[in-house]
């Protein structure tokens, strides 16, 4: 992987690292962490003879989306709030929210403004009695709601503590309405092929942190201030972009394309002999703008979707 130029660097600390994962008893090994019994009961029986499904209606739907509720350790909650970097100019949204405590924790200590989002009206209840013990009610907002039909697109910062299944039916929604830049915390989870912009232990349970990726994907072209003209055309696929490139109209090489959020960073050379020379634009749907203008005489702007 490149190095990131300075200016990039100040603005993401953290970008892709290639990572292997290996769920293999992970939701085992968290439950027993968590103090549950295994002996009596265990976790592979596939028939769930013990449980009875009467009383929910799952009104059709091909998929069932329950959860299992198995609330997060607070030293969990204290490790994804800190992961996702949640400060008092944030709103939170923890989907599948269970009794709030993500979301009352980040009120309580951090001052951030929270939602929290589940289909159980008894966890709901608990969620609000919560908040109002603790203080906290005039920052946080609590409703029952289908996660997959539930708003939640002015959020800043998403909490999951879900199954990948559910993960995998949220993601085309997390991509598509959420806004570049913004941060989702998996506790123990992924989103199956969107590799996680940065993986966190914490004791045995993995945590994981996407950054919601601007769409960059097509053709797009700017002039630098030597007045040469500069044409990319990328091809996206989540935060990981690749593509070629023009100087004047001669192709070029595109050494890098480094993208977190609404900031990508384009590396070109004009031949193999030549220096590299850096790009970093803050993207938006139909122009980027330069975020150090000594290179840049133009915004970057879209001439082709891909």
């Amino acid at each position: 992987m490149p190095a990131l130029s300075k200016n990039f660097a100040l603005q993401v600390p953290t970008l892709y690292d290639e990572l292997e994962f290996n769920h293999d008893d992970e939701l085992i090994d968290e439950l027993r962490d968590l103090g549950y019994d295994l002996g009596d009961h265990s976790l592979s029986e596939s028939d769930f003879r013990d449980l009875d499904f009467d009383e929910y209606d799952s009104g059709g739907a091909d998929i069932i989306l329950d959860v299992p509720y198995v609330p997060s350790d607070e030293k969990i909650v204290s490790a994804m709030l800190d992961l996702a970097q949640v400060t008092s100019q944030d709103i939170l949204y923890d989907l599948g929210c269970g009794d709030g405590r993500i979301v009352v924790a980040a009120a309580l200590e951090r001052n951030t403004h929270g939602v929290g989002i589940d289909v159980d009206p008894m966890r709901i209840t608990e969620a609000i009695e919560y908040a109002g013990h603790t203080g906290v009610e005039h920052l946080v907002h609590f409703i029952e709601d289908d996660l997959l039909e539930a708003e939640f697109g002015n959020a800043t910062v998403v909490t999951l503590y879900l199954l990948d299944l559910v993960n995998l039916q949220l993601r085309p929604r997390l991509l598509d309405e959420l806004r570049p830049g913004t941060r989702i915390v998996s506790h123990a989870f992924d989103m199956g092929d969107w590799k996680p912009d940065q993986r966190q232990n914490c004791g045995s349970i993995n945590l994981y942190k996407w950054i919601v990726p601007a769409k960059v994907a097509g053709i797009w072209e700017w002039q630098a201030t030597t007045g040469e003209a500069y044409r990319v055309e990328l091809k996206q696929k989540y935060q990981q972009v690749t593509g070629k490139a023009w100087i004047d109209g001669a192709a070029a090489q595109l050494k890098s394309v480094l993208l977190s959020g609404d900031l990508i960073e384009l590396q070109i050379k004009k031949d193999a002999s030549s220096r590299p020379v850096s790009f970093v634009m803050r993207c938006a749907s139909k122009q980027w703008l330069a975020v150090d203008g000594n290179l840049q005489a133009s915004a970057a702007i879209k001439i082709v979707n891909s």
